[in-house]
């Protein structure tokens, strides 16, 4: 991506400008969480989401998998990766973690994750909980050492002394009491990408 102040070139994984101007001046975008998700399922959660529309006043087509339909669905990249890695596929997606520290970095097969919508690990010391729907939507949270037990893959999740927590964007939220846990920068990627990347990843599959 570039912005067109500076035209400067950045990074989207590490949030840094790589080439023009800005390179070298210490600028570094925060962290934030993405969830991948359907928009059915977002308006779900969302229902007074506002969503940009598709007539942009250009003729290209940009709907959902016009443009690199081919592309998604074959293990071909067209970018020169500098490994010969078979622990998964080019193209398959892993919910990307990680730190300030690039050997900390955690990527979880979004396969794995259906099969444990409940998954907590550590992070760099922190203690993260994955909660997945059965759609395939995760969304992690730093948890201070909290162990959760269950949820419904919708909006609950109940903790080992069986007490109840809110799912947002935002937050896991305790019902009825003011504790909260902030969400955890995530996003989904493809595993070849993050892995040039990030080449001292953990993999969880």
């Amino acid at each position: 991506m570039y912005d067109k102040a500076t035209s400067s070139m950045w990074s989207t994984l590490h949030g840094e400008p790589v080439i023009g101007p800005l390179v070298g001046k210490g600028i570094k975008l925060k962290r934030r969480s993405v969830v991948t998700t359907t928009w059915g399922e977002w308006l779900k959660r969302h229902p007074k989401t506002t969503v940009l529309s598709l007539k942009t006043g250009h003729r290209r087509d940009y709907r959902e998998g016009v443009a690199y339909k081919d592309y998604f669905e074959s293990d071909f990249v067209m970018f020169y990766t500098p490994f010969q890695d078979k622990r998964l596929p080019n193209k398959r997606e892993v919910l990307a973690l990680r730190t300030d520290d690039p050997a900390s970095a955690v990527a979880i097969d979004t396969n794995f994750l259906k099969g444990h919508p409940v998954y907590q690990l550590k992070v760099a010391g922190d203690s993260v909980l994955v909660l997945t729907t059965a759609g395939g939507e995760s969304r992690a949270y730093q948890t201070n050492g909290q162990i959760f037990k269950s949820w419904d893959q919708k909006e609950t999740a109940i903790d080992e002394k069986g007490q109840l927590w809110k799912l947002d964007e935002e937050s896991l939220q305790k019902v009825d009491s003011p504790v909260s846990f902030p969400r955890y920068p995530s996003h989904q990627s493809f595993w070849f990408g993050w892995l040039a990347q990030f080449p001292e990843t953990k993999l969880i599959k």
